[in-house]
């Protein structure tokens, strides 16, 4: 019998196992029905003495250590494949039970693959990674990793001794797919791949589709255990199509979660910053935050825009479930939640995305050009049909398994340009001899498109700080499809402005009206960030004046933002002095309640000049429009450090004018100069208009100014209005 199971065996092969070279190794150890039995073979390296156990009544067969090299193998007496486990006796003297992987049939279909292959295979993070399953009745963990160019790859972790040997995955021959259904591995479990490279090396590489990953600094993958989130979002999912259109107000709360986060004696945890977070957003009346990237990463420095692991959510605050209590949290207080992404570049590093089976498989392929230029990190290669897949299913996964109502696209402008950041002669042009990407331009195309299908209320917004055209047309009308772009020209351009002493603003006056040549060429979000003007303190320190007038200054900037044609970002101060907060609130209940200040903000009809060029007074002074003239608003802005007593500007037509918000408010803590009462136009030319106005102007101020209509006085039952005598015929 023995020589019998020894002459059964495809030795070369399994000499492949020994030496871990064989790629398909369920070809060689699946069980196998004999004309005498049935032969099972196992490679146990550290094993003394191996039992098969199989069958209802758990009966017993030793196994023969056919190569010394701890390869194991017994025919047992049956017509049919049984259920069957192993008893493991180490050299040690341990003894441990586990079942037969190759027992189990892969879980990858040959449809899964052509999908992958081509593309398109949009929940692929639903097969690739690390996913509990129960399989032929037994509990365990099924493992698929895509490393085409790989000789061999094992899953190792605690579970095998972190030995390479004991758990070679099966390839795909069609997608270079690498499978396996692991027994007993299960939540929690750390892993990491194995993989042995063409040229002989070792990598130990982390699950690119992990859902879970070690606390950093460790770099390991976890299999997640998560048993399902039970959503309390849905009167908001409804609510949040309303944002799909572009004449509602969007104002936006930037969140970095470590600074949130940091409290004197402890970390707050994912549910604990839904509170905290969600309690002062609704306060302040923003519509939707802004977070700063929430998946796992390594680089401290870097944060999250430096994201090694892309399917897990950092563990520094809490296990994906808590990630999605917070979000569900926001949610159920009608506040929006955006995610910033990095669908640009991913960081070096042994245990990442780079050289993943020892070749340029996820980067671009030229070495000379896939190292972002300012970065140091690694450009993806968007000709690959399975690397775009990556990306988009990610983009999808946040969307659909977190609930996220928009993804900020960073770094867009590095994947759009060949030139991005190189000088001549060290890039290559495309096939048409010019800068553009077309393979990155085809792939946002496409994840845009894709997304807008699916959830076309979920915002798309770019960080493009290039002059791409056209960001925020369809990809029906062969664009890119984004519903914003993020202004960085306006808010550079205006903090340039903003910076010099005010007896110098005129000479830099083109800086601050510049916006406007182009505030209609894209949909904008205009960004008052932490990476644009920093907290408040830092704000004001880069402000000239008195202390006095650089909180006045700053409050001139976000308000000057806020009456800006565009949808709005701000990184506000929780540290910022009551008043200011004060201030905040009042200008977004101003913002919110003008439809002025929204309902056009793509429409040059919404925007009028009615002083542009007041550069030697520092005064800019426009009309935000809707259809209705009632809703119209006059707006004052003075960048000058003195008040004007007697300041004369043209309006539109006749009516009243009521000062309807004013920075210099006391309470915000200006100096108290106002225009209490409705001022009624007079028909004095001013502005080249047949009606002015005459307002106090405080210094460094905004003034918004709503119009009413002249009330018309009509004549009743055939007497004059005034005398209420009957009328002269």
């Amino acid at each position: 019998m023995e020589e019998q199971v020894y002459n059964s065996m495809n030795w070369p092969r399994i000499e492949a196992i020994i030496y871990g070279e064989e790629a398909s190794p369920r070809d060689v150890m699946t069980p196998q029905v004999t004309q005498t039995g049935v032969l099972v073979q196992g490679y146990f390296p550290t094993a003394e003495k191996v039992t098969i156990v199989y069958g209802k009544a758990s009966k017993k067969q030793e196994m023969i250590m056919e190569d010394e090299a701890g390869y194991f193998a017994a025919e047992i007496p049956v017509r049919k494949i049984p259920a069957y486990h192993f008893v493991i006796e180490t050299k040690d003297g341990k003894i441990k039970e586990e079942y037969d992987p190759y027992a189990f049939p892969g879980q990858i279909s040959e449809e899964d693959e052509k999908k992958f292959l081509s593309g398109i295979h949009y929940d692929i993070y639903r097969k690739l990674g690390a996913h509990p399953a129960v399989v032929k009745g037994t509990e365990g963990t099924a493992f698929a990793v895509w490393a085409p160019n790989a000789v061999t790859v094992s899953v190792v972790g605690d579970f095998n001794d972190w030995d390479g040997r004991r758990a070679l995955m099966h390839r795909l021959p069609m997608s270079g797919i690498f499978e396996l259904f692991l027994p007993q591995v299960k939540a929690g479990d750390i892993y990491k791949y194995q993989i042995k490279t063409k040229s002989g090396e070792i990598l130990l590489k982390a699950d690119p589709y992990a859902f879970q990953a070690e606390m950093p600094p460790k770099d390991a993958s976890v299999v997640s255990g998560g048993t399902g989130y039970s959503w309390q979002d849905e009167s908001w999912l409804e609510k949040r199509k309303g944002f799909g259109k572009k004449n509602v107000p969007l104002y936006i709360y930037e969140v970095d979660l470590e600074t949130e986060a940091k409290e004197e004696e402890k970390t707050l945890n994912y549910r604990e910053l839904a509170e905290k977070i969600g309690s002062y957003v609704k306060e302040m009346g923003y519509t939707h935050v802004e977070l700063h990237p929430v998946m796992e990463y390594l680089n401290d420095q870097g944060k999250g825009y430096s994201t090694s692991s892309y399917y897990a959510p950092t563990r520094r605050y809490g296990q994906g479930e808590d990630f999605k209590y917070f979000v569900d949290w926001l949610h159920k207080e009608e506040i929006g939640v955006i995610l910033d992404w990095t669908p640009a570049q991913f960081p070096k590093g042994a245990s990442g995305l780079e050289q993943f089976d020892g070749t340029l498989l996820y980067e671009k392929k030229n070495e000379n050009e896939n190292v972002h230029p300012f970065w140091d990190t690694l450009l993806y290669d968007y000709g690959s049909p399975m690397v775009k897949n990556f990306l988009i299913a990610n983009a999808l996964y946040w969307i659909e398994e977190y609930h996220l109502d928009g993804l900020r696209m960073d770094d867009v402008d590095a994947m759009l340009y060949l030139d991005y950041g190189r000088t001549s002669g060290n890039w290559t042009p495309n096939l048409y001899g010019t800068n553009e990407n077309l393979e990155a331009v085809e792939f946002l195309k496409h994840l845009n498109s894709l997304v807008k299908k699916q959830y076309p209320e979920v915002l798309l917004i770019a960080q493009e700080d290039g002059l791409w055209p056209d960001l925020t047309e369809s990809v029906e009308e062969d664009h890119l499809g984004f519903d914003y772009k993020w202004s960085g020209g306006w808010i550079h351009d205006f903090m340039e402005y903003l910076v010099k002493e005010p007896v110098y603003r005129k000479d830099y006056h083109d800086q601050l009206t510049l916006s406007m040549l182009y505030a209609y060429s894209e949909e904008y979000i205009l960004p008052m960030g932490t990476r644009d003007v920093g907290c408040l303190k830092e704000l004001m320190e880069e402000l000239p004046g008195s202390v006095s007038q650089k909180g006045a200054n700053a409050r001139l900037a976000y308000g000057y933002q806020m009456v800006h044609p565009g949808k709005k970002m701000q990184a506000a101060d929780r540290q910022a002095p009551e008043p200011f907060k004060e201030y905040l609130k009042a200008l977004v209940q101003v913002y919110k309640s003008c439809p002025a200040l929204y309902e056009k903000d793509d429409d040059p009809e919404g925007f009028e000049w009615i002083q542009l060029m007041n550069y030697e007074q520092n005064v800019l002074a426009f009309l935000r429009k809707t259809e209705k003239k009632e809703e119209t608003l006059l707006v004052l802005c003075n960048f000058a450090d003195v008040t004007y007593e007697k300041y004369q500007v043209g309006v539109p037509e006749g009516g009243r004018y009521k000062e309807i918000f004013n920075s210099d408010r006391k309470e915000f803590g200006g100096n108290g100069v106002l225009n209490p009462r409705v001022k009624l136009a007079k028909k004095e030319e001013c502005d080249e208009r047949d009606y002015s106005i005459t307002v106090k102007l405080p210094a460094l101020s905004l003034s918004v100014f709503q119009y009413q209509p002249a009330k018309v006085k009509k004549a009743v039952s055939g007497k004059t209005a005034k005398t209420g005598k009957k009328a002269v015929k």
